[in-house]
């Protein structure tokens, strides 16, 4: 009986001394990422793609606020599809990083790979498009709803006789594009003498732009403007339409990138909705530093919006 009860009582001492070793590897573990030094931090940053020059500026911004803390960042391009930026992030979490920012391709399909960061211990946050699922410490974007307000309410002023519109939207699926065409429509759907005779995705990409105006012109000539979710599909649109000698149609993008702006100046499109991709980027790392530190942050971290015209 003595025997019995002594095999136990080293038994519980065992499995105590266990947990105490894990409490205290994982003790250490928080401790060692919350002490680093900032020239020690690692940060991954996942884009949709480098292919449009607002992913571009936002990089960029990234890579200046890391170079001024002085922190690594890794740049990976998911190239516009979702399954290589899953693979994508689950390569950032083996090699170790602290922290994660990411742009979805989708923000539906994003969900596992931002749940395999967390179950890894590695914070996230969410640049201009969100995510539905997974949990992210915060997410830094402008009001794409408003964006999308501001566009249609910049078109109902200048066609005050009515007219018909085209909506060239972005990927399916992406928030940025479900949240510009939603604040649009909440605006344009009560103009009684405008109407969207066409909507058709075009993915944000230029060429795909210019290949969907060109197919919706076939059987929609009458139209008096176009909507394009960003700035490459409004470029691809006013190719569609210069080709066609359709030069009175206003044509309004979304990010005033520097060709959007250049073309806005020349009076070859109506306006652009401006965003700050830089600022955006810029943000993201900043604040990434500060969720290491252990500060409290925003859930939603919002940038500025203006209207170029």
């Amino acid at each position: 009986m003595i025997k019995k009860l002594a095999s136990m009582f080293i038994l519980v001492l065992l499995a105590i001394g266990v947990l105490a070793g894990c409490s205290l590897e994982n003790g250490a573990t928080s401790d060692k990422k919350e002490g680093k030094k900032d020239e020690d931090i690692k940060i991954g940053l996942s884009i949709s793609t480098l292919n449009n020059p607002f992913f571009v500026s936002l990089k960029e911004g990234a890579e200046k606020a890391a170079k001024e803390a002085k922190v690594e960042l890794t740049v990976v391009d998911a190239q516009n599809d979702s399954a290589k930026q899953i693979n994508d992030i689950e390569d950032l979490i083996q090699q170790g990083v602290d922290f994660i920012l990411v742009n979805p391709t989708d923000s539906s399909a994003i969900t596992s790979a931002i749940e395999s960061a967390n179950n890894a211990n590695i914070p996230v946050i969410t640049v201009d498009r969100s995510a539905e699922g997974g949990e992210v410490v915060s997410h830094i974007a402008s009001d794409n709803v408003a964006g999308g307000k501001m566009a249609g309410e910049f078109l109902i002023e200048q066609l005050k006789d009515g007219g018909n519109i085209v909506e060239l939207e972005g990927i399916p699926g992406s928030s940025a594009a479900r949240e510009r065409g939603e604040g649009f429509h909440q605006v344009i759907d009560k103009a009684s003498n405008i109407k969207v005779v066409a909507k058709q995705a075009a993915d944000f990409d230029r060429a795909k732009g210019l290949s969907v105006m060109e197919n919706i012109l076939q059987s929609q000539s009458d139209i008096k403007a176009v909507f394009a979710h960003n700035d490459e599909m409004a470029l691809g649109a006013l190719e569609a339409l210069e080709a066609r000698g359709m030069k009175d149609v206003l044509v309004v993008g979304f990010d005033a990138t520097e060709d959007a702006v250049k073309a806005v100046k020349e009076g070859k499109m109506a306006a652009t909705v401006a965003q700050k991709p830089e600022l955006i980027g810029e943000n993201a790392v900043t604040t990434a530093l500060k969720v290491l530190k252990g500060e409290k942050v925003e859930k939603f971290i919002p940038v500025p919006l203006e209207l170029v015209k």
